[in-house]
């Protein structure tokens, strides 16, 4: 029989449709207009999987609200260093939306950006306390100088009046607010970026296209073999440089690629649900992200929060995430997803972060056997005047715990972002959970960096950077005139 395989030569390929392929894709085109690129993704439209609207929180990540990211020391202290460096990133987001928005390559940035106030809600001596702790430790900084702290329950009631209802005007509570948060349709967002990346030339968009291997030559390209799963038809794909973005599919696909700086790595799957509310009136109650303090052991993905959102044109009313356990890497993956995973050089570095995680797996074990009364009743806590006939369950999104080896503790569980990169710059592969999408403008700079190094030191790709992101290379909350000028700019141009 003849071999009807597809050949095709490129210079990046892209895995997965979602929004770090979108946002790698259209920094290299900006940088490299003339680039020739090719996009596979194995479902049948573009951010379907971690990127779409219900499959995450659709907070704009700035940590002004998950206290996740500002933990208390044993010695009671608040180190504001990660919270600062992920509202930075998010600064670094806004711009390049921003850029994009000005150059009419996304148009109407009110389908996927809005504002909402970004809250923090505790109750008890203890969490008060603590988040008093992590007010003074945030409030200095330039780029949280707008948070206000309130223990006064009248101004809770205000800021967030179904929150409040029903509470006991004794009980100990205390908030903070920022009123700059912002809520983000990632899904939108990314279809957006991809209307505009694949008009361009040098630029194919694949959809129910399946990586099946992927070989590096002697010559350091790489030959990536797919097929399309309507068709049958085979493919092979040969580039210089790929990038893995397949969420949860990132880790399958690295262990295909076989690199050493690929060894060891594990992966924990995470599975999500919301309750969703029903009912209009109870929607229109509430105009605020309010996040609370996560349960032990739980997974940065499941801190509580009640939700307002606007998707796909309408005003929505989640609480959650609740988190559950699944061996799907995906959504749409296979039950044999985990089992498959599980290698010789990663199977001691997932017992050993098992061992020391007892407290998640106590959490997920507790989560997974919870009845729809139990997730009421957890949702009371937050609306103590919840009536369950409102609020039905909604499927949420899968993600990927990384384990990786670590050379003292055998394994260790990873909650953050991990991008790995070959010594060669020929292959990066995005693995992790939050806090992901918000911050993938700055994610896909530092891999543009590690990856095209010479080019990144040209002239010309320094002056691009700077035009797309005018804070590149200088830290907004060391320089306070810089931050209120890019922020007034962002809001305006990203009608905030």
């Amino acid at each position: 029989m003849p071999d009807t395989t597809i050949r095709s030569n490129t210079e990046v390929v892209l895995i997965g449709a979602g929004i770090m392929s979108a946002t790698l894709g259209l920094i290299l085109k900006e940088l490299q207009p003339d680039l020739k690129i090719e996009i596979f993704e194995r479902l049948d439209i573009a951010a379907a999987e971690s990127s779409d609207a219900w499959n995450n929180a659709g907070t704009g990540h700035s940590a002004f609200c998950e206290l996740n990211y500002t933990p208390e020391s044993a010695d009671g202290t608040i180190d504001p260093k990660k919270a600062i460096s992920i509202a930075e990133s998010f600064e670094v987001s806004r711009q390049f939306w921003a850029y994009l928005v000005e150059q009419n390559k996304v148009l109407s940035p009110e389908n996927f950006i809005k504002s909402i106030p970004h809250m923090s809600f505790v109750w008890g001596d203890k969490n008060v306390a603590y988040l008093k702790k992590r007010f003074d430790a945030l409030k200095p900084n330039q780029l949280f100088k707008d948070m206000v702290y309130s223990t006064d329950f009248s101004q809770l009631k205000e800021w967030m009046p179904l929150v409040m209802a029903g509470r006991n005007e004794s009980e100990k509570v205390a908030a903070t607010s920022m009123a700059i948060g912002t809520d983000v349709n990632f899904g939108e967002l990314t279809r957006s970026m991809f209307n505009y990346l694949t008009q361009l030339d040098g630029v194919t968009m694949h959809f129910n296209h399946e990586v099946q291997k992927l070989r590096q030559r002697e010559d350091k390209s790489w030959r990536i073999k797919i097929t399309d799963v309507a068709s049958g038809q085979k493919r092979k794909v040969y580039t210089k440089f790929v990038f893995i973005g397949a969420g949860g599919g990132s880790l399958p696909l690295l262990e295909k690629a076989d690199v050493p700086e690929g060894k060891g790595f594990g992966g924990f799957p995470v599975s999500g649900q919301w309750l969703k509310c029903t009912n209009p009136e109870v929607i229109a109650k509430h105009q605020a992200k309010v996040y609370g303090k996560a349960s032990v052991g739980a997974p940065p993905m499941s801190v509580p929060h009640i939700d307002s959102r606007m998707i796909n044109g309408e005003k929505a009313l989640l609480f959650g995430p609740f988190a559950g356990f699944s061996t799907r890497f995906l959504k749409n993956g296979s039950y044999s997803d985990l089992p498959l995973s599980i290698k010789t050089d990663n199977i001691f570095p997932m017992i050993s972060a098992g061992i020391k995680n007892i407290p998640l797996t106590k959490y997920l074990i507790d989560q997974v056997r919870q009845s729809t009364e139990d997730r009421i009743n957890a949702l009371r806590e937050y609306v103590p005047e919840a009536s369950s006939k409102d609020w039905v369950i909604e499927r949420a999104g899968q993600r990927v715990q990384v384990i990786k080896k670590d050379e003292k503790e055998g394994g260790i569980l990873e909650f953050g972002t991990e991008v790995i990169t070959t010594a060669d710059g020929t292959m990066a592969v995005l693995l992790g959970a939050s806090p992901g999408a918000s911050t993938a403008v700055s994610i896909m700079v530092d891999l543009v960096g590690r990856c095209f190094k010479e080019e990144t030191k040209t002239d010309e790709w320094q002056r691009k950077f700077k035009e797309m992101i005018p804070s590149y290379g200088q830290k907004l909350n060391e320089n306070a005139a810089l931050s209120d000028e890019i922020r007034r700019h962002t809001t305006a141009v990203l009608k905030l």
